[in-house]
């Protein structure tokens, strides 16, 4: 069989082996064999950014992918439909919801997505103490539930995430891994530091 002038690759994508790819294609079909988890961050408010983007960064020292948006549940009520009901359709894995005061966004999120949800408290302007933020994020029925971290606490609820895709991904639960033992020898260098 003679061959053109593109470059004669061959790869191993889940036992099936693909010969002569085009250059621009490679880097798509060699994509498939990455992690493809993908974790949706969104707020009520862009004030809420500087408290979610911890989750954002943590993410992104996963190497987990992110999408982050503005979603509103009580002034794009629309919008937040639009995305709870098919955001599992679009690669998303796990959704952190962030929200403050009257904090109804993970709740009402976790309502109609078949996703994990994982809320972030915000303690935002209007805010009693960030008491209102977590109980209303906290104090869900049976049979809606999100798990709720500390008040603005956004890079545990990364970290969570990124435990959850863990779960079936063995190269983020690797990452996870890694990171933990990280911490331990941060403490025990702190600990050494003590004793001199």
């Amino acid at each position: 069989m003679e061959h053109d002038s593109r470059t004669r690759i061959t790869i191993q994508i889940f036992s099936v082996k693909v010969f002569d790819l085009k250059p621009e294609t490679k880097k798509t079909v060699l994509n498939k064999n990455k992690n493809m988890s993908k974790v949706a961050i969104i707020m009520g408010s862009i004030s809420d950014m500087p408290v979610m983007q911890d989750a954002i960064d943590i993410l992104k020292q996963f190497n987990i992918e992110t999408e982050v948006d503005i979603v509103s549940a009580h002034r794009t009520p629309e919008k937040l439909f639009d995305f709870s009901k098919n955001a599992h359709t679009r690669g998303i894995s796990v959704i952190i919801a962030g929200a403050g005061g009257a904090a109804h966004l993970p709740g009402m999120v976790a309502s109609m997505s078949p996703l994990p949800i994982i809320g972030v408290p915000v303690k935002s302007s209007n805010s009693i103490d960030g008491w209102d933020s977590v109980l209303s994020i906290l104090q869900m029925p049976g049979g809606v539930p999100v798990a709720t971290v500390a008040l603005n606490g956004a890079k545990n609820a990364g970290i969570l995430a990124a435990q959850i895709i863990g779960s079936h991904d063995k190269k983020v639960l690797d990452t996870i891994i890694a990171y933990k033992e990280e911490l331990k020898a941060a403490v025990n260098k702190a600990a050494e530091g003590l004793k001199k």
